[in-house]
Order: structure tokens, then sequence, then C-alpha cells
């Protein structure tokens, strides 16, 4: 419990790192397995980013099930919640895992696995906002959609129907809250690694050097 406020949980959503099947957009940059090891390294930095907001419990959210030595290892050293995704589009599985929380009584933040930028007093914003009252709080991201949503509340018109990977999901989104008559907030925008020119992105900023000398190995 937050100072007699309501309990939250941060949930990350994330892929194992399987060679050849993570990050396939670098792939011609730094092959299967060097972009599986970078997928890695950006899963345990938003671990440890969540770990270390004491914003609330950390719940790994994994697409293909629960199993495997990576994420039982995630679970040892960040004390994570393993949790399956399940079926449907990311629409669905973001909807039920966000829902899961809620109907236990929980205010959920949910993040996902591909954006270097996030910090625990991120995190902690988003926290801080939702405690305040707003029913949604949305991290944009710069391509167009959002590497983080916080949820008091959550409907299935906020995700189904929206043209995920697109450039469009933040504005649909920004649109159905508007229709719903909700309140919600917006967080600094932050950029998903994704592309070659993400990865050289990656490299020329200092502060992300762990992240860039673990892409770069």
């Amino acid at each position: 419990m937050n100072a007699g406020g309501p309990d939250f949980r941060i949930q990350v959503f994330a892929r194992s790192p399987e060679p050849g099947r993570t990050k396939t957009r670098l792939i011609p940059v730094l092959g299967p397995q060097g972009a599986a090891a970078l997928h890695e390294r950006l899963i345990r930095h938003s671990l440890e980013v969540a770990a270390a907001s004491g914003a609330g419990p950390v719940e790994l959210w994994c697409e293909a099930g629960t199993g495997g030595r990576f994420f039982g290892a995630c679970r040892d050293r960040y004390g994570a919640e393993l949790l399956a995704q399940g079926a449907g589009d990311l629409g669905d599985r973001m909807e039920h895992a966000l829902g899961h929380a809620l109907a236990r009584g929980n205010v959920p933040i949910l993040i996902g696995s591909d954006c270097p930028g996030y910090t625990a007093d991120y995190l902690r914003q988003a926290r801080d906002r939702l405690a305040r009252g707003a029913d949604i709080v949305l991290g944009p991201a710069e391509d167009g959609g959002y590497v983080l949503i916080g949820a008091r509340r959550i409907s299935s018109a906020l995700f189904q129907g929206i043209a995920w990977g697109s450039a469009t999901v933040l504005q649909q989104t920004r649109e159905r809250l508007r229709a719903l008559g909700w309140s919600w907030e917006e967080l600094a925008p932050l950029w998903d690694l994704d592309r070659p020119q993400d990865h050289a992105r990656l490299l020329e900023d200092a502060a992300l050097s762990p992240l860039a000398a673990t892409s770069a190995s």
C-alpha cells in the first residue's frame, strides 16, 4: 500500500530472447545472436527499473508462456511474478493483463521491453499521476505508439480495433479516451529500440552505455 493509496503493480511485457525470433529488424546489424542478446538486456533493463522504482510488485508477462531458463532467472533475480500473456493480438493481451490486476483491486502500470529510456523515476511519475486520480496514464513513444500505460479502469474500446504497430496508435487511443469521457495524463515521450537507426542512436548515447556495450559484444 502506498501511504493509504492503492496497491500498484508494475507489469513488464516480454518475448523470450531467442536468436532469429527476436529483434529481427536488427539481425542485419547484429546477427541473430547479437540481436537476441540485446533483447535480453532490454528485458533485464525494464525489470531493473521496475524493481528500483519501488512503485509496486513486479509482474513479468511472458508472450509464449512462463517456461524456460531465462524467465526463471528473471523471477529469481528481480522477484518478478511470472504470468502468461495468453492469446490474441497486442490489444487483447494488454487488456487481459491490466484487467487481471484491476480485478484484484490493484492499479497496473504496464511497460514493454523495447525502451532503453525507462527510468525508475518515470515509473514513479506514472504511479503518482494515477494516485492523484487520472483514469489513464500514457507514456508516448516517438514513433506514434506508447511505451507505458497505467490504468485505474479499462474498456475494450481502448484496445479493440487499434492499428497496433502503426504511427497512429497513440492518437487512436486519445480519441477513444475522449469518447469515453475519461481523464488521462501523458508523460514525456520516449523511444523504442527496434530498427538499425535506433541501434545507432543507442551507440551515440553515453548514458545508455551498458546497453550499447552488450549490443556490440
